[in-house]
């Protein structure tokens, strides 16, 4: 939280995937986290250019389509900056 923080801070526009508006496609930025995290968010198919847009949001966890795929993550979602 404190990164992100930071980035607003810097006015920075980039922002973590748990708060942006359902229904709109963002196009994925950067990926964060440790190495295995990133690993696994690209083999879903998150990976920076990838269109993502969130379905719903609830209770921290997060569904969206990527790559005309339907995808729920958790804690993971504060990792995608779009």
């Amino acid at each position: 939280m404190k990164n992100i923080i930071n980035m607003l801070k810097r006015g920075d526009e980039l922002m973590p995937l748990t708060m942006i508006d359902e229904g709109t496609p963002y196009t994925i930025q950067r990926i964060g986290g440790k190495e295995e995290i990133r690993r696994f968010l690209e083999n879903l198919g998150f990976v920076p250019g990838a269109v993502v847009t969130v379905v719903s949001k609830a209770g921290g966890n997060v569904i969206v389509n990527i790559k005309e795929s339907r995808v729920a993550i958790g804690n993971m979602a504060n990792k995608i900056m779009v």
